[in-house]
């Protein structure tokens, strides 16, 4: 091989290898999709102060990763469980999740749906996100005593009861350790407030992190 044959096969392989650096950098970073409602949504608060974006810098911070992941806010206030189960599937589509976190039923709770629609909901949800090769966090809530000893129990146990059936990782109560302390609420009294955020993501850090180290799920 003379030498202007070596120098262009140096050549092509150095343009190779700069393609491959090039699609490996370009290549975009697995989703956490976060499907929620108004506690997810920043409802009444500063813009990026909500929980889920204190999540996004978290893991982008050296201490969550480095910037392994990127986060998607698909939350709305006032959303159902019904009415995430039906934008979950573009959602699935357009972002493809490496991880859904599903943060809805809170305002089924509040308006006295059926308990058994919430749990059919979230089993749907919970199938469409594996379909699509994703890991699911379930995220559970809790309704006040107002609304009837019965049916608080029954609603909170369905996000358990779907959790254990379905196996994916729950957060049993979002609102865990400051549901009864006013100071972390808005003025009325059902939407943390910006100092109660912090908290928020602590709940689901414990559990949405063991499914950061995991590989991509089959679908």
């Amino acid at each position: 091989m003379n030498r202007n044959c070596v120098a262009a096969s140096r050549a092509i392989l150095a343009i190779a290898a700069w393609l491959v650096c090039a699609a490996v950098a370009a290549s975009p970073r697995p989703v956490v999709l976060v499907l929620g409602d108004s506690l997810s949504a920043e409802y009444g608060l500063p813009r990026e102060t909500g929980w889920v974006k204190l999540l996004a810098d978290r893991l982008a911070s050296p201490a969550g990763g480095g910037g392994k992941y990127s986060v998607v806010n698909a939350s709305i206030s006032g959303e159902t469980s019904s009415g995430g189960q039906t934008r979950l599937p573009a959602l699935l589509k357009q972002h493809a999740p490496r991880i859904v976190v599903i943060e809805l039923g809170a305002n089924d709770g509040l308006r006295g749906l059926p308990v058994a629609n919430l749990r059919e909901n979230l089993q749907a949800m919970i199938a469409a996100s594996r379909a699509a090769g994703a890991r699911v966090l379930l995220i559970g809530m809790r309704v006040p005593p107002n609304y009837g000893r019965e049916y608080a129990e029954r609603f909170s146990a369905a996000f358990a009861e779907v959790a254990r059936t379905q196996k994916v990782a729950l957060v049993p109560f979002l609102l865990d350790g400051f549901a009864e302390e006013l100071d972390y609420f808005q003025a009325d009294r059902i939407h943390p407030n910006e100092r109660a955020q912090s908290r928020l993501l602590d709940t689901v850090w414990r559990e949405l992190r063991p499914l950061l180290a995991l590989p991509a799920a089959k679908g």
